[in-house]
Order: structure tokens, then C-alpha cells, then sequence
């Protein structure tokens, strides 16, 4: 088993929770990110050319069926949900074949409403408790 991070726009707490107990439980742990970011540490780094999806698309080579992916993008998470064993949102919460049409129906309908000149709001800020929510989920997982 491994632990892919989609990690162009992944908080920091949850890419430290991921090296944590990646090392705890002896995982590999990669994250994946374009040229235009620069990370180092104990665990592998992909760096991908800068381009739309390109991550993404490393990520979907890459992924198997052992692995745990974390992204917090829908798209992404729509194409590999069957291929991996999970993908989790940094927020905690596990995307699977019951939440993830009403997530995308959901970032359809934003971007239908400002491609015709409408605002949407933006992602919700951050709060204190999804590191811990994350970090909960993603024990669940590995002690599965």
C-alpha cells in the first residue's frame, strides 16, 4: 500500500499527517506535483511538467489498486474511485459511489452559473478540525 498526494494544492498539515504515519506504518509515500512547486523531504517527489491536469494524469498512471490517493479534486477522484483502494479529501471525508455524482453535479452547476457571468463562492476556509478529521480517516484506512 501507498500514499499518492495529489500535492500542487494540498495543505501543509495534511502532507504532514501523510509523512507521519507513512513512516509509522512503513508506507511509501508519494506526492505529485508540477514544475512550478518544489517540495523535499523523506518521501518520494513526482515532478510533472506545469500544464492542466498534468498531475492529475501522473496520478492516474500511477495509482493502484493497493493505494490511498488524496486529492481535493473532484474530478480526479471521479476517475480513479474504482482503481484505488481509496481517496480521501484533505477535509477527511472519503469520496465513493454515493457522494461523488452530488460533488460533481454540485462543481458543474458553479461553473455553468460564472461561465454566464454569475459569482460563485470559493472553497470554505480551512478550520481547525479537518487536519484532526483527516488525520482520523486516514488512521481508519491504514487499520483496516
Amino acid at each position: 500500500m501507498r500514499i499518492i498526494i495529489d500535492a500542487d494544492a494540498c495543505p501543509k498539515g495534511v502532507k504532514s499527517i501523510c509523512v507521519e504515519l507513512s513512516k509509522r506504518y512503513n508506507l511509501e509515500l508519494i506526492m505529485v506535483v508540477d514544475s512550478a512547486h518544489e517540495l523535499k523531504g523523506s518521501f518520494k517527489v513526482i515532478q510533472v511538467e506545469k500544464g492542466d491536469d498534468s498531475v492529475d494524469l501522473e496520478i492516474m498512471k500511477i495509482s493502484t489498486k493497493e493505494d490511498i490517493v488524496v486529492t481535493q479534486d473532484y474530478g480526479l477522484a471521479t476517475i480513479i474511485l474504482e482503481k484505488t483502494h481509496s481517496v480521501i479529501h484533505p477535509n477527511g471525508f472519503i469520496y465513493n459511489k454515493f457522494n461523488i455524482d452530488s460533488l460533481m453535479f454540485s462543481r458543474h452547476m458553479s461553473a455553468k452559473i460564472r461561465a454566464s457571468g454569475g459569482r460563485t463562492r470559493g472553497p470554505k476556509k480551512r478550520k481547525a478540525n479537518n487536519d484532526a478529521e483527516f488525520r482520523e480517516t486516514l488512521l481508519n484506512l491504514l487499520e483496516k
